[in-house]
């Protein structure tokens, strides 16, 4: 497994890691066993980089990937997240920001993994009622406590990133990114630069999830019907009607262009994200398609490839809104 630097401030983790989240939630149905087996088989492969959240549950992710490292806390770069406030009985509140819950969150976290520290302690959504600076001061206060190693940001704006780093050096900003979702590719409006010019030139790492569009990329979905009756993506707006029919006809074009190079469709659209110097977080909750994941970081992509890809999957392709309306209003932009 290759490693890679994430970010300027030290850090190194694998070139892919893991995402926990359908472990525990959104996804349909879980089975512990088969998730501790998986994660098991990802330390076994080189992947150090397990990616959880306390939302993700709520707290039964976090408490899963506790059980998974016990004994072995320092095998694994964990990365969890803060600033969805939750009861801790499991009841949702809303965004929270503020530093008195951040503080209060990591002591939360601390418990549920079974560690005395947090490798990389995201932001996961910016509070819109609480400025950016004060959320970060307090990740940065958990820094100089030895609580955290690193801060990270979900889903920012490139303003906000410049904004959060000034206060203390960010490490990463994890967003969605695939052949699906390139937004972040996307210089601003009015000019500006976008998020990816703003990671490079301030020296900060891209960790990619849903690298594999929600699934999409993997070619193994093939109708709405296929998903679970508490699968989330029955309400994203890029698996509804029209949309699910014009994104299935670029997977079509992926799947031709793998088949090819005789390599899975989830593989290509996995080098393809590497490629771009992010770390990707494939998320699964099952082994076979953990080691089916992790073989990408070996597939090399040649120039004439990258054009092929190009041209099946540009910019803007994808139809449909990443979210329904009610999430994508926590976006930072």
């Amino acid at each position: 497994m290759e490693l890679r630097a994430l970010g300027s401030q030290g850090l190194t983790v694998s070139a892919e890691g893991l995402g926990c989240m359908g472990m525990s939630a959104f996804y349909g149905s879980t089975d512990e066993t088969e998730s501790l087996a998986t994660i098991d088989r990802a330390l076994e492969l080189g992947v150090t980089l397990l990616d959880t959240a306390e939302s993700y549950g709520p707290f039964r992710n976090e408490q899963l990937l506790g059980k998974a490292l016990a004994g072995r806390r320092e095998q694994a770069v964990v990365a969890t997240k803060t600033g969805v406030e939750f009861t801790d009985d499991g009841t949702l509140v809303g965004h929270n920001g503020r530093p008195e819950y951040i503080r209060r969150s990591l002591e939360r976290s601390l418990r549920h993994l079974d560690t005395d520290h947090v490798d990389l302690y995201y932001l996961h959504r910016v509070d819109p009622q609480v400025p950016v600076e004060e959320s970060v001061g307090a990740m940065g206060e958990l820094v100089a406590a030895g609580k955290v190693r690193y801060i990270g940001l979900s889903e920012v704006a490139p303003r906000t990133i410049r904004r959060a780093h000034a206060v203390h050096p960010v490490t990463a900003v994890q967003t969605e990114y695939s052949l699906f979702e390139r937004g972040i590719e996307d210089d601003e409006d009015d000019g500006a630069d976008g998020v990816m010019v703003t990671l490079d030139e301030l020296g900060i790492g891209l960790v990619a999830y849903s690298p594999l569009g929600r699934g999409f990329l993997s070619g193994a979905i093939t109708r709405p019907d296929d998903f679970a009756a508490d699968d989330f993506r029955r309400t994203d707006p890029r698996f509804q009607g029209e949309n699910f029919a014009r994104n299935l006809a670029v997977v079509d074009e992926v799947r031709r262009i793998a088949a090819a190079k005789q390599v899975s469709p989830s593989q290509l659209a996995l080098a393809w994200v590497l490629r771009r110097g992010a770390v990707a977080i494939p998320g699964t909750k099952r082994r076979r398609y953990l080691e089916e994941n992790v073989a990408a970081t070996a597939v090399t992509l040649t120039d004439e490839e990258l054009a092929a890809i190009e041209a099946v999957a540009p910019r803007g392709i994808v139809s449909g809104d990443r979210y329904a309306p009610a999430l994508m209003r926590t976006l930072n932009g």
